[in-house]
């Protein structure tokens, strides 16, 4: 089932997401509807705040960009309470987009290799070193899970440069090809 994608300017994005259980009712059910959200939504990742729950959860299949960052060819993820921790390298500034923030990108510097541990859809415990641009989109998807957004990361000078576009998302001026759930309304 497609799920609604919460937009910028929800509560739920900028909460720190709560641990998942293995008694978690209906996760498996979960799982899938996330998969199917973001296939939907063209994205290669969605974490659950992104669906409006906060619980460490993200789904990631990166296999679409492969042809253009071999690395993440073939890697298709469910992440369980992820952690990352970050390894030297050195950080590189590329281009991220959001499904939460329909119709912006910006340039986001990160580090290019991770070590991340994690939980698959069985509660099996994995760790790897990952590196280019999955590193990436694993850190993109964990940040939602401690309530960051990747506009987060650009400068005060380029937020303030976005702000019209981000008030329009927040004021719900924003169309989408996918199902999207707005910030409620303030009074």
């Amino acid at each position: 089932m497609k799920l609604p994608v919460y937009l910028y300017g929800h509560p739920v994005l900028r909460k720190t997401s709560d641990d998942l259980q293995p008694d978690y009712p209906e996760l498996k059910s979960l799982i899938d509807d996330m998969f199917e959200t973001m296939y939907a939504s063209d994205g290669v990742g969605l974490a659950a705040p992104q669906i409006g729950k906060n619980i460490r959860l993200v789904v990631i299949d990166a296999d679409p960009v492969g042809e253009n960052f071999p690395e993440c060819a073939g890697r298709k993820f469910t992440l369980i309470n992820p952690e990352i921790e970050i390894l030297d390298g050195e950080r590189i500034s590329r281009s991220e987009g959001c499904l939460s923030l329909p119709g912006l990108s910006e340039n986001v510097s990160r580090t290019e290799h991770i070590r991340l541990r994690w939980l698959d859809a069985d509660f099996t415990p994995h760790e790897e070193e990952i590196s280019g641009f999955l590193a990436r989109i694993v850190q993109h998807e964990c940040d939602h899970l401690e309530g960051k957004l990747y506009i987060d990361h650009v400068s005060p000078i380029r937020r303030q440069l976005i702000k019209s576009k981000l008030n329009n998302i927040i004021a719900g001026r924003t169309t989408c090809d996918y199902p999207v759930r707005y910030a409620p309304k303030r009074k």
